[in-house]
């Protein structure tokens, strides 16, 4: 172990220790890759984004039209711009003629300093230029040279050259130059990976698959599966999938209390309901009592497609635990759903005499004495919170289960938080947005998974149209006789005021704008909800809607959680080409909760691109909320589905989680494999994929492992 440490040692220099490297250019550098104290291990995993082939010509004549080239001239003259700026507010460009033996190219520059342009190309004198060589009106030239060399340095630029995301204060030059001193300084590393696999899939070592990547010879190298590129992103998802397993085995290892009854509770509720459980929910019900049973702590993602009746699973099996004498915490990411989640579970086990008590940092404090003191005395069998429930004076009798709901809003190290509240209390997290598969094994490989697709019968399919916004005169016209037969309808904007900012089209709508406009049109029985707004006012005004006193409610994505209001039956999303599609299938689940017909009208603005038409397009082919997702995914990336930073998704710096999608199911199949060989990771293999973990800054992972 020790010589796999001094191995790896030199990753974690300081960019510092290169030649050249001071302090402005660290700060630049820090800047650049998002931390504060870059190490070479962050400086070579910058990898280049794109590539440039120069064609190196014997001379201007030989050069070919159209193409980047270096090329050897002659600096013959200046001429700075005329007549200072023309008509539209342009300054006419700053010109340098240049020639060889073979004939004469033009250099211009928009907005150049002729001062600087002099020192840079000075008359007589011979300079290496890289840029696209183009035909003007009067002859050959290139605009904005990328590079101006001395003589001698022609080789250097001739050929490919990788081309980096940039930042204030460095080059391509600096960051290639300072990369190649990083490479020079690291050490070959152990292999981590299966011999058989490196042969079938031909990748190379670890460090020369870095190595390729910064020195590329074409496009073809860079692409997302070719053979350096793809086992770098192998290996950062196998150490993400092994970290996420280190943590299972560790929780696993706490030896949960087994909950077990015999469904009184359970058989009490269900015969109060007016419907029967779907087959999905009986299923995923068999899953939880089997997990909570088996005398291993449960740590399991239940994916409940919009209106597939997860929260009535949650409910069911918060009673288990109740019956079995413990105490049950269902944990939600906002005031508004905490407290329907509340309502609901107090209307449904009244008469069971089951109190449910709520704690969110809005309870006023005689209320929340009251409710710590029943959470510690164990006399609250079922809890109901946010945030709240984090805060250390915050104490449970005898946690046994903790449900997370909408989990996505929450990291892991926030569900270690809370289930360290009990001792080693089951997991159960749901999440209403669909997650396609490989970011399901991505963020929660940890974790067994129940999926429930099938709606409760008696729900209405949802009747999805998609239409200019130029047509949204129609459905004004439409919403009076709608309103007039019992029904509620969701108007829905992107921006909650109008923005100053001339990036933003003015003809957006804005919420705040457009409710002033409905109460002119529609009268009092309008509401306003949006993020901005007081949470007493917000919370009143959808009370409202859900209630007597108001039809129609004007509001932003604050929408997407909120309270459940069977008699909408029309949503109305307008610019929906804005929205992604996993938030307007959100959306479009607010209706379609009761026995009615629903609608759902998506408006948008001409001209509409190719990325939003096929969006719309999906909407309007399907309901299926895991299609969507995928489609989702293949549309904008993973980064942008969820919502990396606020969803708890691991960051990738290598991997693309939607080009490299095929590599996860691997990742996870090689973890199951490597654990279930060595769980302590002691073996040569399980030894090197420990600097894996330590190279990927999972260090906290490798401390699980007994004796690591």
């Amino acid at each position: 172990m020790r010589e796999l440490v001094s191995s790896l040692t030199p990753y974690f220099y300081s960019i510092r220790t290169l030649k050249g490297v001071g302090d402005a250019f660290a700060e630049h550098f820090a800047r650049l890759l998002g931390v504060q104290a870059p190490t070479l291990r962050d400086l070579v995993f910058h990898l280049p984004s794109d590539i440039v082939v120069r064609a190196r010509p014997a001379n201007i004549v030989q050069a070919p039209e159209g193409q980047p080239v270096v090329l050897k001239i002659k600096v013959v003259e200046h001429q700075p711009p005329r007549g200072g700026k023309r008509w539209g507010g342009k300054s006419s460009p700053y010109k340098v003629w240049c020639s060889d033996d073979s004939g004469h190219l033009t250099l211009v520059f928009f907005s150049a300093r002729g001062d600087y342009l002099l020192k840079q190309l000075p008359i007589g004198q011979e300079r290496v230029i890289c840029g696209v060589f183009e035909r003007s009106a009067h002859g050959w030239q290139i605009v904005h040279p990328d590079v101006i060399a001395m003589p001698d340095k022609i080789a250097e630029y001739a050929g490919a050259q990788p081309l980096y995301p940039l930042t204030y204060g460095l080059t391509q030059k600096s960051i290639h130059r300072t990369i190649s001193q990083a490479l020079a300084k690291l050490a070959p590393l152990s292999e981590w990976l299966d011999e058989a696999l490196l042969l079938q899939r031909g990748w190379p070592t670890f460090l020369a698959a870095l190595t390729q990547q910064h020195h590329c010879k074409d496009e073809t190298q860079m692409m997302p599966l070719a053979p350096a590129r793809a086992r770098l992103a192998y290996d950062e998802v196998l150490a993400s999938q092994l970290a996420l397993a280190l943590v299972r085995a560790r929780m696993k290892k706490q030896p949960a209390t087994p909950v077990a009854g015999h469904y009184q509770l359970t058989k009490k509720l269900l015969a109060q309901l007016p419907f029967e459980l779907t087959q999905g929910q009986r299923k995923v019900l068999r899953e939880i009592a089997d997990d909570m049973a088996s005398g291993e702590r449960m740590l399991r993602l239940l994916q409940g497609d919009v209106g597939s009746g997860k929260t009535l699973v949650a409910l069911l099996s918060m009673l288990q635990v109740v019956e079995a004498g413990g105490q049950a915490v269902l944990m939600a990411p906002t005031e508004i759903l905490a407290r329907q989640h509340h309502k609901t579970f107090t209307q449904l086990l009244e008469k069971m005499n089951i109190p449910v008590v709520l704690l969110t940092g809005s309870v006023k404090s005689d209320e929340r004495k009251q409710a710590l003191e029943a959470l510690a005395e164990g006399h609250a069998p079922i809890i109901i919170g946010t945030h709240a429930l984090f805060q250390e004076k915050v104490e449970f009798a005898d946690v046994r289960l903790v449900v997370i709901d909408e989990q996505h809003r929450f990291g892991v190290a926030q569900r270690m938080q809370l289930s360290q509240k009990g001792v080693a209390p089951h997991m159960l997290l749901m999440t209403a947005t669909p997650i396609p598969r490989t970011l399901a094994m991505t963020a929660f490989g940890d974790m067994d998974s129940s999926v429930l697709q099938e709606k409760p019968a008696g729900r209405q399919p949802i009747d999805t149209r998609v239409m200019p916004l130029s047509k949204a005169q129609d459905v004004l016209t439409a919403i009076p006789r709608a309103t007039a037969q019992g029904n509620k309808v969701y108007w829905i904007c992107p921006h909650v005021e109008e923005q100053e900012d001339a990036l933003v089209p003015s003809d957006i709508a804005a919420a705040e704008t457009r409710f002033l406009e409905f109460k002119t049109r529609f009268g009092g029985r309008v509401r306003l909800a949006h993020g901005r707004m007081k949470q007493s006012e917000r919370e009143a005004a959808m009370a409202d809607f859900a209630g007597e006193a108001a039809d129609i409610l004007v509001a932003t994505t604050v929408v997407e959680v909120g309270v459940d209001v069977p008699e909408a039956t029309i949503i109305v999303i307008e610019h929906a080409e804005k929205f992604g599609l996993a938030q307007l299938h959100q959306l479009r689940g607010r209706v379609g909760r009761g026995s009615k017909p629903s609608s759902c009208i998506l408006l948008y603005t001409d001209p509409l691109g190719e990325n939003g038409r096929a969006r719309l397009q999906t909407m309007r082919d399907t309901e299926d909320g895991f299609r969507i997702a995928e489609e989702d995914l293949r549309l904008r990336g993973a980064g942008e589905v969820l919502g990396t930073r606020q969803s708890g998704m691991p960051t990738f710096q290598l991997a693309d989680l939607s080009a490299h999608a095929s590599l996860i199911p691997m990742a996870h199949d090689d973890v199951k494999l490597i654990l279930a060989r060595d769980p302590q990771l002691q073996s040569p293999r399980g030894q090197a994929l420990r600097t894996l973990l330590y190279l990927f800054k999972h260090d906290e992972k490798v401390k699980y492992l007994s004796g690591g």
